[in-house]
């Protein structure tokens, strides 16, 4: 018997293969200054914030990771990725929740198992690579992500968003508790101050008529890297060069590891006892479920029809790099990288440009119908590989001492910063933040509703809903309980259509909701299977129809 087409083994990476042979060669034709400035700033945003996260990593897992593991990783996973993926636009780096995940297990592994971290972490890994593989070719992206909607990439992104403003928060505190007063009160300064520079000059090409069209674009295109480079060098000037500060550690002296107790970046991870080497499959299936729908999302989210990408993509391919470069790393025991959520858009919207193209307009005139074509202006990415290569290769260079020494001159407080703009730029565009507007607006200053959308209540709670929901995940990665939250996560799909659809009028969720891979809602596609199945003829009802359930919003 022949089995269903999404059942198929291989059939998703064979077709993915024969796209990237179609667009590879194209992807490295497209090189301008716009390119240049999409590297330089996907190279601040990635880099930066990976080092913070190194920070935390360095004080929470004993010493085994540091800043040069996570610019490893960044710059080495970021490189591969933009060689051989399908889909060049998605950004590659040491994630938050990631991090969140290999704190609690380093805490798990030390503090209750009694067993060395990293031998632990590689197997978690390696049996992570294996199952990202074992996805691809089972053709996952069909029979998963198919049926995720917004309802649960909207709370994804906003969780990001918050974990970010989390970050930026501790990087404080350690600095409250390392500084002097003056100094701290210098690092609220300075972290407040990037942010709102950063903010201020990404506004830059709407200020016409101030300044030359070219100046307005190079302020908002290196908006970031400006406020930062501002941030990094004012505590080095006059009477600021006094007071104590806290900067990024980092290893000057040698490409070596940031424990003590390593010399090679590898791990020997073969002397864990066999018990503990299946034990690790738990892990690296948690591992796995968080960065297939981690990645997934941020390869949607990068190349949605807001920036007009043309070429032919997939999934599956890139889910086969990832489990590669997941088990590389867990070998050289370094933190994996994987798609980075907030810098998936930032990146894609920083390479949008306007372009004409033809469009066909109706003119109605004298009773007559005439179809005239006139140029267009539209936004759309410049879909190509160099901005990705030339971010993660300037990334992979820091791992050289004398570009180290660079890095360690970065106060803490810019990174804190640089964490807020982020957080800030990717709260930014979520249908979450705009909705929850709503809830403070009166009634009578509302936006117009379709007309089978009866009343904003059924929105209103949507969205609280949904703001609820991230909060409560935030608060599981706050306690032992952390490891389990991309399960919650995978949770909400089921919870969508099996639970709300019974909870929400059907025309709110059509409203509200989409499916994020595909066109359409889950509504449509009931309307669908309902016009092509048969009605029942049901006692008492001369239409036959069934009566609906009632929703309650």
């Amino acid at each position: 018997m022949r089995l269903p087409r999404s059942l198929r083994p291989f059939r998703l990476i064979r077709q993915d293969l024969h796209n990237l042979r179609v667009r590879y060669v194209s992807d490295w034709t497209v090189f301008n200054q716009l390119v240049v400035a999409s590297a330089v700033y996907v190279f601040f945003t990635n880099l930066l914030p990976g080092i913070t996260f190194a920070s935390d990593l360095y004080v929470l897992t004993g010493k085994s990771w540091g800043t040069i593991e996570v610019v490893f990783s960044t710059g080495l996973c970021g490189v591969i990725f933009s060689l051989l993926s399908i889909q060049p636009l998605t950004i590659l780096g040491v994630t938050g929740p990631f991090s969140v995940l290999a704190e609690n297990i380093y805490s798990l592994c030390i503090g209750s198992l009694d067993i060395p971290f990293l031998p632990f972490m590689a197997w978690s890994l390696i049996h992570a690579g294996w199952m990202h593989y074992l996805l691809a070719v089972l053709n996952a992206h069909d029979w998963t992500m198919r049926y995720v909607t917004t309802f649960s990439t909207e709370i994804f992104s906003l969780l990001n968003s918050i974990i970010y403003f989390h970050k930026a928060l501790q990087e404080l505190q350690r600095a409250h508790s390392a500084l002097s007063f003056a100094a701290f009160l210098y690092a609220i300064i300075g972290a407040v101050g990037t942010m709102l520079v950063a903010i201020f000059l990404s506004t830059a090409e709407s200020w016409r008529p101030l300044f030359h069209r070219y100046l307005r674009m190079g302020l908002a295109e290196y908006a970031a890297a400006i406020s930062i480079i501002i941030f990094i060098g004012m505590p080095h000037v006059g009477e600021l060069a006094s007071l104590d500060k806290q900067t990024l550690p980092v290893s000057s002296h040698a490409f070596r590891p940031s424990s003590p107790d390593r010399s090679v970046f590898f791990v020997q991870f073969w002397h864990l006892p066999a018990t503990w080497i299946f034990a690790a499959i738990i892990p690296g299936f948690i591992i796995t479920i968080l960065f297939f729908f981690d990645h997934e999302v941020s390869s949607i989210i990068c190349t949605i029809d807001r920036y007009g990408t043309k070429k032919p993509g997939g999934f599956a391919w890139d889910i086969v790099l990832l489990g590669t470069t997941t088990a590389l790393c867990g070998i050289l025991g370094i933190p994996p990288a994987n798609g980075l959520l907030p810098q998936a858009p930032l990146h894609s919207e920083s390479l949008l440009h306007p372009e004409k193209e033809p469009a066909s307009i109706s003119i109605t005139g004298n009773g007559e119908t005439e179809e005239k074509t006139e140029d267009q202006e539209v936004r759309r990415v410049y879909e190509q590989r160099w901005s990705a290569f030339l971010h993660a290769g300037a990334i992979l260079c820091f791992i050289s001492p004398p570009l180290q020494l660079v890095l360690g001159l970065t106060p803490t407080s810019v990174l804190a910063g640089l964490f807020m703009f982020m957080g800030e730029q990717s709260l930014a565009v979520n249908p979450i933040l705009h909705r929850s507007s709503y809830l403070l607006t009166p009634p009578s200053e509302l936006p117009a509703l379709p007309k089978a959308v009866h009343g904003h209540l059924g929105v209103h709670v949507y969205t609280v809903v949904q703001i609820v929901l991230t909060v409560v995940i935030f608060i599981v990665t706050l306690t032992k309980g952390a490891p389990a939250f991309p399960v919650i996560i995978i949770a909400l799909v089921p919870a969508r259509l099996l639970l709300m659809r019974k909870l929400w009028c059907r025309e709110t969720l059509r409203f509200v909701d989409a499916w994020a891979c595909r066109d359409g809602t889950p509504e449509d596609d009931e309307d669908q299977n309902a016009a092509t199945e048969p009605r029942p003829i049901v006692e008492g009802h001369s239409n036959g129809a069934e009566q609906p359930n009632s929703p309650i919003v």
